[in-house]
This record gives structure tokens, sequence and C-alpha cells, in this order.
């Protein structure tokens, strides 16, 4: 009887023991921590991230995309910030070897993103009937005075959703229409 015993409390030991291991795998408990896949995400948007930190620069381009419009051209989104107080300005874009023609705000300042599409746009940058194709991704280069040049692989999505209300036309915030007299 006493063996019984015995065998009947290993099993209630390895019963035991398998609830709580099941328990914890499956409430993710005991899950990957800060090596968790969902924390590694770097990216949130379809746009495009770049960094120029280094030689005493701190611009940061992001959410950088091309959004395709229904006469072949390709309009630029997406934002770029200078952090330090030196302004630089922006040179130029280009894709593919086609450079943007770009109007409004060129000066990056400390604090004051140059935004391009939105409501609160700054600048206007249109590759212009370039056959640009919704789903491919592309090469863009951003050219800085200062900073030099950075390069992203930007995502050329389609005229709709998000990106429906985007055109070849300029509309800026800094436009006298678009400000309140």
């Amino acid at each position: 009887m006493r063996r019984t015993d015995k065998k009947f409390n290993m099993k209630k030991v390895a019963m035991t023991f398998t609830i709580a291991s099941l328990a914890l795998s499956l409430s993710s408990c005991a899950g990957a921590g800060p090596n968790a896949a969902t924390r590694m995400i770097k990216q949130v948007t379809d746009g495009a991230e770049a960094k120029i930190k280094s030689d005493g620069n701190d611009i940061a381009v992001a959410n950088m995309l091309l959004v395709a419009t229904e006469d072949g051209s390709a309009v630029v989104v997406g934002t770029i910030v200078n952090y330090l107080e030196t302004p630089d300005t922006l040179l130029g874009i280009s894709a593919g070897g086609v450079q943007a023609n770009i109007t409004g705000e060129k000066e990056v300042r400390l604090n004051q993103p140059i935004r391009f599409e939105g409501e609160m746009a700054t600048s206007k940058a249109v590759f212009p009937a370039v056959g640009a194709e919704p789903g491919k991704y592309v090469t863009v280069s951003l050219a800085f005075a200062r900073a030099g040049v950075v390069t992203v692989n930007a995502i050329i999505r389609d005229q709709r959703d998000d990106y429906a209300s985007i055109t070849t036309g300029a509309k800026l915030a800094t436009d006298s229409s678009a400000t309140a007299e």
C-alpha cells in the first residue's frame, strides 16, 4: 500500500508540474521578454526612415514614401527634422536618377519640420511623369548642404485610402490661401 501512495504522489507532482508549465507558456507569462518579436519592430508605417547623426549633424527623415498619381507622377510623402541649432538646406531629392521638383520650405531649422503632404505640409516634391508603379520600392536620395546625402528604400503607394487626396498640385500650409487672414 505504501508503494501505491508513492506512485500516486509522483503522478500528482507530475500533473501539477505539467499544468503549471502549460499555464505559463499559454498565458505568455514566460514569454521572450526583452527579445520578444513584437518588441523588435522598428518601423510601424510604410514610410522609410533614416538619420544623419555624424560630423556635427542630427537630421531625421521619417515616414518617407512616394504616392503614384493617375498621370504617372510620384509625390513625396514624409517629414524631415533637424535637431541642431545650426540650420541645413535640402538641396534636392532624387529617385532613379530623376530629380523631384521641390516647392515650399527647403531650410531645415531646429525642431521646425519640413513636411511633405498633409494638413501641415510646408513643402511639395513631385517626380513628374516618371511612370511610378504602386507596390514597388525605389531608392530615394535626399541631399543636404551640410549633412550630405542620405538614401532610403521607399515604397510607392497607390493613390487611395490615406493617400487619396494627394495630388501633384501644390497646396502648402505656408501658402497665403491656406492661412487665415
